[in-house]
């Protein structure tokens, strides 16, 4: 008997409950799940009334990796295959997606949004999609099927900013905000040419970047904004990287942060908002005028960039494992308060089997 945990509402216990997966229909497949990450997505979900587009109850979870055992007509090939499920899902066949805009097709799949998600030991999604995942090629880095669950979001949300924005070598990039999405697009920025100024007030996850691509750390509340623009203009100076044109990279989520990252726009600067906040900020738009300077958004990724973003985890371009931990899913309410709590320095991946 397949189970899976769900979410009745919000800030109430999550419900173990036994199921037997939806049988697969038309170019769909049921995945055994090997482990899912947990999202600051999901806190928002559980803690702050971000809606979720299917009504509660509902299974949350949307960074999955795990193995194909049923699949329905025209999927047949999946079967037995090791997959990462994108955290969204285009339908691959409105207008957006024909023009390669997946990314705001109406009919897209979300797990633990639009669909039952992956905290669970099984699900059924459509196979369009799926990232397929060679077991040998993990185990060539030392790494487990669970473990890649987290390209699903915190590697291919990063990547995929870092692609739309054009980061390549010469480049200096900031990062606002070293969590489970931050630290890994630090790694993306600095394994596509990068030169990597990583922003946080935890002085643990900034150490923990040092090591994996980050040229400069500094601590956002050792310096007033005018202070942290300065400080960073010196390091571009003395390493010869331009001081204008600067990519920054919000992935804090939060209104502060926000505000920080902003405020350090100049001449010609792109800012990529990756980080989720309910906050509103204050900001002036017309410095986007004045700068010449560019402001994306950044939902998801679509499935065909996943390759590459996997690439670079097999590369050895990209590290995951100092940057996750594997926990039972049946600790599942435990490791929501801790990771709310700030308590977990790394990102929790919550797997069935342990």
């Amino acid at each position: 008997m397949a189970r899976r945990w769900v979410m009745q509402a919000a800030n109430a216990p999550l419900e173990r409950q036994d199921f037997t997966p939806a049988p697969p229909g038309d170019g769909e497949v049921v995945v055994e799940i090997a482990g899912c990450g947990v999202c600051h997505t999901d806190l928002g979900y559980y803690y702050d009334g971000v809606r979720t587009n299917r009504p509660l109850p509902l299974t949350l979870g949307h960074e999955i990796s795990g193995t194909v055992v049923q699949a329905g007509a025209g999927a047949d090939a999946w079967l037995g295959r090791s997959v990462i499920i994108p955290a969204v899902i285009p339908c691959g066949e409105c207008d957006a997606c024909a023009r390669g805009k997946g990314t705001i097709c109406k009919s897209q799949k979300m797990p633990g949004n639009d669909i039952e998600g992956g905290f669970a030991s099984h699900i059924t999604v459509p196979a369009r999609g799926l990232c397929p995942v060679e077991p040998e090629q993990l185990r060539a880095v030392g790494l487990e099927l669970a473990d890649v669950s987290v390209v699903a979001d915190a590697l291919t949300t990063p990547y995929q900013a870092a692609v739309q924005a054009g980061i390549g070598p010469g480049d200096l990039v900031v990062v606002n905000g070293i969590g489970g999405v931050g630290g890994y697009a630090v790694q993306v920025a600095a394994a596509l040419g990068a030169s990597v100024v990583a922003i946080d007030v935890v002085p643990e996850k900034l150490a923990a970047v040092q090591e994996y691509g980050a040229s400069l750390t500094l601590n956002a509340r050792d310096f007033d904004r005018r202070a942290l623009k300065n400080e960073i203009a010196d390091f571009a100076a003395k390493n010869g990287r331009r001081n204008r044109e600067w990519i920054i990279m919000e992935t804090s989520g939060t209104a502060a942060g926000q505000k920080t990252a902003f405020g350090l726009l100049n001449h010609g600067a792109t800012m990529c908002v990756v980080g989720f906040t309910m906050d509103k900020v204050e900001v002036r738009l017309s410095n986007l005028m004045a700068f010449h300077a560019r402001l994306l958004g950044n939902w998801g990724c679509p499935p065909d960039l996943y390759p590459g973003a996997l690439d670079l985890v097999l590369s050895g371009k990209v590290r995951l494992q100092p940057f996750i931990e594997q926990r039972p899913l049946d600790q599942i309410n435990q490791v929501f308060t801790e990771v709310h709590d700030g308590k977990l320095l790394r990102r929790a991946i919550l797997v069935p089997t342990l």
